[in-house]
Parts: structure tokens; C-alpha cells; sequence
């Protein structure tokens, strides 16, 4: 029996037949494809660096060329602010040694401090305002007691030590451990006010180390000083517990009581005033 015969189908017309085996060809690609891209990521993400490292450089040397042109000398010193205590010409003295310097060399951090050291100075502002000027805007001390003998209290209990001390006299006097001065000052504001309506000041207010209170009045309408005994605590209710009773049955004694102890739960102690001897007038002698 005879093989079967393989026949090719028919060739269409114009094509040529595929080469068969190993020789069969590949189609060549173009030259463009088969080179490697160049990659410009790198040189993309150092661009941005170098552009700003040169702008930051260029605006350095332009600003290096026109400091000598901007930068001027200090020629005007506005000092702000209400000042009773201090004046203006005591200000210009303690800062004149900064404003030597130009405009933009000014230290203003160090002539804020040199200010604030002042006795008076409670706090101070400084700024440039160009061309040549500088601006101080000062708050002073607000005295409301003396602290002791040697020292004012301002108004958020801090002390401070001017030298005019016994221009102030007239203030209460206030007394305490250091570490206790702002409260005693507000310790001295809340009574202030609870004794005010009824005619009384206070003169003395002193905290001792064991915690004890004491209140001294000062003569006024009101009669003569006397001396209130608060104790430790619960100062607001002994005061109220005072004002009652003195509106009651003390108010027209006050010019016989010396002092009023306050430390008891639920009442008070009266010392009274020693009475006054009255005086002999002397027989007048006739004289021939």
C-alpha cells in the first residue's frame, strides 16, 4: 500500500513561500528600538535643588550689595505710653548706648530687657520702623501697697523697688513670706472690697508664717483703726459673720473697740479700747 502523498495548498498569487526549518527569518527591528532611552528622571529631580540653590545665592550677594545703602543709622526714638514715675529723658539715657548701632544691627531683644530692668517699667515693646526709626512703648508699675519696709507691690502682687520709697507712705502695708505675695495681694483686694461699703480701709495686712491673718483699719469715717484677728481660713465667711454684727451692735461702739478676734466658729471676741483719763487743767496762778 502506498504512502500518503503530503500535498501544499496552493501558493496565492504573489506571495513567496515561507522558508521551512532552521532557516526561517525574523523581521529586523528598526535601530531606534533596540538602543536604550535615555533617562532624564535624574536630571529632573536635580534641577529644582540647583535653581533654588542659585536663587538663594543671588539674593544673598544683591542683598550683601545694598546693605550699605539700607542700612542707616538710627536718628529717631519714639518712646508710647502714659509715664507719671519715670521720664522720657531717663529712658533715652539708659538705651542710648543700642541706638549707636544702624538700623538693621540694633539689638531690640537686648534693649527690651535693659528697659525692663528699670524700677517702673513693668513691661516693654520695641520695634523698628523703617527708615530710621525706632518705637519703645513702655507699661509702668501700678503701685497698690508696699510690701514690708523696703519694696511696692503692683497690681498682680510683684514686687519692685523704687528709691523714692517714702513718697509712698500713704499706701497700706503689706506683709508676708516672699513666696506669698501675690497672695496676700489678692487676699488684700477681695477684703479691700468687702470693707469699703462701710466706710473702712485697710492700713496693714499680714500673713504670717504659721498662716494667721491679721487685718488692721485704717482711721477714717468709720472711727478710729481698729485690729480684726482672722485666723487661718474661711476668711470671707468671718468677714461677712463681722459686717453683720457691727451693722447690728458694734456700729455705734466702733470709737471704744480696740480690736475684734474673728477665730471662733461661730462668733467673735470685742477688746475694748482703754478709757482715756481725763485731763486736770492746771489752776491758773496769779501773778502780782
Amino acid at each position: 500500500m502506498q504512502g500518503a502523498q503530503h500535498r501544499q495548498p496552493p501558493l496565492a498569487p504573489g506571495r513567496k513561500p515561507v522558508p521551512r526549518g532552521a532557516s526561517r527569518m525574523v523581521a529586523k527591528e528598526p535601530m531606534s528600538a533596540r538602543l536604550p532611552k535615555a533617562n532624564f528622571g535624574f536630571l529632573k529631580a536635580l534641577f529644582w535643588p540647583v535653581l533654588l540653590v542659585a536663587l538663594g545665592f543671588g539674593t544673598y550677594e544683591g542683598a550683601q550689595r545694598l546693605m550699605p545703602y539700607a542700612d542707616r543709622p538710627i536718628t529717631n526714638v519714639n518712646v508710647q505710653g502714659d509715664l507719671t514715675y519715670i521720664s522720657q529723658q531717663a529712658v533715652q539715657q539708659r538705651i542710648a548706648p543700642y541706638i549707636a548701632a544702624s538700623f538693621f544691627t540694633v539689638d531690640l531683644e537686648a534693649m527690651r530687657t535693659e528697659l525692663e530692668q528699670m524700677p517702673w517699667i513693668a513691661h516693654a515693646e520695641v520695634r523698628r520702623v523703617w527708615p530710621d526709626q525706632v518705637v519703645i512703648r513702655l507699661e509702668e508699675q501700678l503701685p497698690v501697697a508696699r510690701w514690708g519696709d523696703e519694696a511696692l507691690l503692683n497690681n498682680q502682687g510683684q514686687a519692685f523697688t523704687p528709691r523714692e520709697l517714702a513718697n509712698y507712705e500713704h499706701l497700706p502695708q503689706l506683709f508676708g513670706p516672699q513666696r506669698a505675695q501675690q497672695q496676700v495681694m489678692q487676699q488684700y483686694q477681695v477684703l479691700s472690697q468687702m470693707l469699703r461699703p462701710m466706710g473702712f480701709s485697710i492700713a496693714r495686712l499680714e500673713l504670717r508664717e504659721r498662716g494667721s491673718w491679721f487685718l488692721t483699719t485704717g482711721a477714717g469715717s468709720a472711727g478710729p483703726g481698729i485690729e480684726l484677728l482672722l485666723g487661718r481660713d474661711h476668711l470671707v465667711e468671718k468677714m461677712r459673720r463681722f459686717i453683720a454684727i457691727y451693722e447690728k451692735t458694734l456700729k455705734e461702739q466702733i470709737t471704744n473697740i480696740a480690736r475684734i478676734d474673728l477665730r471662733y466658729a461661730n462668733g467673735l471676741a470685742v477688746g475694748w479700747r482703754e478709757p482715756v483719763a481725763p485731763t486736770i487743767a492746771q489752776p491758773a496762778v496769779a501773778k502780782n
